[in-house]
């Protein structure tokens, strides 16, 4: 078993690499995305006793390092770029938000017999989780103080269930597409549809050939697409990161009503909405990589004995939040007659974050929902936190499980 510190980061540092190389050199895995296989090659490394299932390092990177990537990730969204992402995609992630915050609630009524005191903290911890990712679920859940074990049965359900709907996601839309309206034309363009996109794109990468499949494939993907960064660049990235989370700490210790974190998704928006810091190059890449480090550590801590500890009704939480939110967003968006490939994207944004929308657009060939779900996505990091703590509060204020 690999426990010593040094080893052991430099382990989830190449798994999380083989994820992205998995992701980028293998057309099947691609369809898979790097986020979800970073989280089972995480379980497969813990379920067969290769890592333990504790360590200060996983600690550190669910930590520290996590909120630097809360606060890269989050200076890079530009909520002015909703507007690109355009209205049925906006509207189809309302339908996901709101599915999820329903199925949350409706969750914490069904099981708060077993989970009692707990049931507004788990309430509050998946919202987050499914309005914009596992990186809200450390977020929140660490917010609201979720019993480690439960923390630790609920990340292995939530992991689970994630993939379970990844594939749901994938295949729905070749089962029940004909219900719905046609997928837009433009969806199976290139995102940004013009001339001057693919022109940007291709002079990105200097000397592109046309017989390059690998590299063609990937010229609209956000994780490999070469941007140019300077070492003040990173300095700048790194102090700027450091200074968020040193000032959320603080302002948090002067508010205890308001967790930290939520400080430092409000102050990472802010600044990021400032012209010097608009979209700082190399923030989305910093905080991808950190956010695979910790999407690694999840699924180390997705042991299926986990799951059994704290009992089988925390993995049905799980379903019936999922449930309900694709029986809303399904539902409703068929009624506000949106297109499959709309409502599929903007659910997988909202369950697995960016990362997993980019997926289901690229598996399904639907490119020209890249762009568009990306962008939700990443709003997704940014209001996931608020939705959850929201959600946990309300649940706790109407008295349920307490």
């Amino acid at each position: 078993m690999i426990a010593a510190a040094l080893p052991l980061t430099a382990l989830i540092a190449a798994v999380t690499a083989l994820a992205f190389w998995l992701d980028y050199r293998v057309p099947a895995l691609s369809k898979v995305g790097a986020s979800l296989l970073a989280l089972l090659l995480g379980a497969v490394l813990t379920n067969t006793h290769v890592v333990p299932a504790a360590s200060p390092v996983y600690d550190a990177i669910a930590g520290p390092v996590t909120s630097l990537a809360i606060a890269w990730l989050l200076l890079s969204v530009n909520l002015g770029d909703l507007r690109r992402a355009g209205p049925r995609m906006v509207g189809a992630f309302g339908l996901a938000l709101a599915g999820t915050a329903l199925g949350a609630a409706v969750g914490a009524f069904a099981f708060a017999a077993h989970l009692g005191d707990d049931a507004w903290r788990l309430a509050g911890t998946l919202t987050g989780t499914y309005s914009g990712g596992s990186l809200n679920f450390v977020a929140v859940g660490r917010g609201v103080g979720l019993p480690d074990a439960l923390f630790a049965g609920a990340t292995a359900a939530d992991a689970l269930t994630t993939g379970l709907w990844m594939a749901a996601t994938l295949v729905l839309p070749l089962w029940i597409g004909r219900f719905y309206a046609p997928v837009p034309a433009s969806a199976t363009n290139r995102p940004g549809a013009g001339a001057d996109t693919v022109a940007s794109e291709a002079a990105a990468r200097p000397g592109l050939e046309a017989d390059a499949p690998d590299e063609a494939d990937h010229r609209h993907h956000p994780f490999f697409k070469p941007t140019p960064i300077s070492t003040m660049d990173l300095a700048v990235l790194l102090a700027l990161g450091l200074v968020l989370l040193l000032a959320s700490e603080v302002v948090g210790r002067w508010t205890p009503g308001i967790p930290a974190v939520l400080w430092l998704t409000t102050f990472a928006l802010i600044v990021g909405h400032t012209r010097r810091f608009r979209n700082p190059a190399g923030a989305f890449q910093l905080g991808t990589v950190a956010l695979h480090l910790f999407f690694v550590v999840i699924g180390i801590w997705s042991r299926v004995s986990e799951i059994v500890e704290v009992g089988a009704e925390v993995w049905f939480y799980t379903l019936v939040v999922v449930g309900v939110h694709g029986l809303i967003v399904y539902g409703v968006g068929r009624a506000a007659r949106l297109d499959v490939g709309t409502l599929s994207v903007a659910s997988q944004a909202a369950i697995g974050g960016p990362s997993s929308a980019l997926a289901v657009a690229v598996s399904r060939e639907w490119p020209g929902l890249v762009l568009p779900g990306i962008i939700v996505g990443l709003f997704g990091y940014a209001v996931g936190n608020y939705l959850g703590f929201g959600v946990a509060y309300l649940v706790r204020a109407v008295g349920v499980g307490l």
